[in-house]
């Protein structure tokens, strides 16, 4: 009787430093937010400019932020669309081929990407990506959208791949059997039993290298050539959010155009939350459909 009410005691505690622990964490969010937006209210207030137009010309008052928000946004999208692909073939691969030491070094090489540093990824662009595309390729300089894209899509494809793997293997245990005992093929089972089942966890994976890909500074900063304008084509040069926060804050300092930077920050950190809260509502979504 004492021990349970010892460990009763105990469980009361941590519950209440986890409790302590979720407040100080959301006040802590809501403080970052509540600070970004009363540093950008005078960007939003300036009546010579405002951030949601194309027009960055902050030497006459223009601090439009439209164009890299529309080069995040591009970027993020087809790095993130690419890498799903290609994750969702390597992990049919992994968990249907017969060659046990191919799938070996492939989950090796991919815990090894996981591993590598983002400047790592855009110094190697930069001695092999860029020389191909400008001298091989004839594109320009070859700091482009296609270049930043290569690169993210090496940078965020392990993190797909992984959560894919931890959510599609034991399935694949589970039911491989059964199915083969029916006559179903392996390609039939990963298709039709086994992805369909984890949709939403496939989702989340999803959304989750999406955020990745958004959130990345130093790739699109090396990479994408930091041109404020819509791009045209894959192979022109964008500049993202974070690398316009990046560039602008290593060279200005309590200016409007220092302002500006925390509407881009508020537009990210909008953005994560948006993300984040989606994939709540579909997990809780999909464990209200499996109760019932």
């Amino acid at each position: 009787m004492q021990n349970l009410s010892h460990t009763l005691k105990q469980n009361s505690w941590m519950q209440g430093l986890l409790m302590t622990l979720v407040v100080i964490s959301g006040l802590l969010l809501l403080s970052v937010f509540c600070f970004l937006i009363w540093f950008s209210l005078p960007i939003f207030l300036t009546e010579t400019s405002g951030v949601f137009n194309l027009r960055w010309q902050p030497e006459q008052g223009h601090f439009g932020i439209l164009a890299m928000v529309c080069g995040t946004l591009l970027l993020a999208l087809i790095s993130a669309a690419v890498a799903f692909v290609i994750a969702i073939g390597l992990n049919s691969f992994c968990l249907l081929s017969r060659r046990r030491y191919l799938v070996a070094i492939v989950q090796s090489l991919l815990k090894f990407m996981a591993a590598i540093p983002t400047v790592v990824y855009g110094l190697a662009a930069l001695f092999l990506l860029l020389p191909l595309l400008r001298n091989g390729l004839q594109l320009g300089s070859g700091y482009s959208l296609f270049a930043a894209i290569c690169m993210l899509v090496l940078l965020i494809l392990p993190v797909i791949c992984v959560m894919l793997d931890n959510i599609t293997a034991p399935l694949w245990q589970q039911y491989a059997l059964g199915a083969q005992a029916l006559g179903v093929s392996p390609e039939q089972t990963y298709v039709h039993v086994i992805l369909p089942r984890c949709r939403v966890n496939i989702c989340g994976a999803a959304l989750l290298g999406f955020n990745r890909a958004i959130g990345d500074t130093m790739l699109p900063l090396m990479l994408a050539g930091n041109a404020t304008q819509l791009p045209s084509g894959v192979f022109d040069a964008i500049r993202s959010l974070t690398a316009h926060i990046a560039l602008v804050i290593a060279t200005d300092q309590g200016s409007e155009v220092y302002n500006s930077l925390f509407a881009a920050g508020m537009l990210l950190l909008i953005c994560s939350a948006c993300i984040c809260l989606l994939s709540r509502h579909l997990v809780g979504r999909h464990q209200l459909v499996q109760s019932r």
